[in-house]
């Protein structure tokens, strides 16, 4: 056997065994990288929330939650449509330019949302996570200004928001409550967690 069919049959057999182990390799990976799929459950978790508002009414929120969060829809009423506007100078982030949060582009606006009847917010301060509460009414409250407009408080540390979830300037939350992805289906069905129409 010449020298120059011996290096034939080694380069055949490290191809054919290189194949063979490459196989191999591939076989024992498929199920490890499985494991890193989401389970159902975690896909569930996830899903897109369908919400019905034709039941609240001018002046009113409901929640729902969407990935363990509390999602926010208030219907506003005309009144504090227009006060909007007038609060905007005193916004720390008027137009949501800051990316903390990224603001859906279909959101950019005044009222923060496609409907500017409906407000469609993630409940949660950006300071530390609390929970704001309800401010929706206009006047003086107790840890208020005397000309508040309606909005959100977090008790924990003074946070204020505004009806549209802007934050107020000096206050420790760095950024406006989070607009979720959302689109309606109709007048009055809202899903949460997708936008593919807008």
């Amino acid at each position: 056997m010449s020298d120059q069919q011996v290096d034939q049959a080694k380069r055949t057999w490290l191809i054919a065994s290189g194949c063979a182990g490459a196989i191999g390799g591939v076989a024992a990976a498929v199920p490890f990288v499985s494991t890193f799929a989401p389970s159902e459950r975690a896909k569930a978790a996830g899903a897109a929330v369908e919400v019905d508002v034709s039941a609240l009414k001018p002046g009113e929120k409901m929640t729902a939650e969407w990935r363990g969060k509390p999602v926010w829809v208030v219907r506003r009423t005309p009144e504090q449509l227009k006060d909007l506007e007038k609060l905007s100078a005193e916004m720390a982030d008027p137009n949501s330019d800051r990316n903390a949060y990224p603001t859906p582009d279909y959101a950019k606006n005044l009222t923060r949302s496609v409907k500017p009847e409906y407000l469609v917010v993630i409940g949660i301060c950006t300071h530390l996570g609390c929970s704001p509460s309800d401010k929706l009414q206009a006047g003086p409250q107790p840890s208020l200004p005397d000309d508040w407009k309606g909005g959100f408080l977090c008790p924990c540390h003074g946070s204020t928001f505004d009806l549209a979830g802007r934050v107020f300037k000096n206050k420790p939350a760095p950024d406006n409550l989070e607009v979720p992805p959302h689109m309606y289906l109709s007048d009055t069905k809202l899903v949460i967690g997708e936008d593919k129409k807008a």
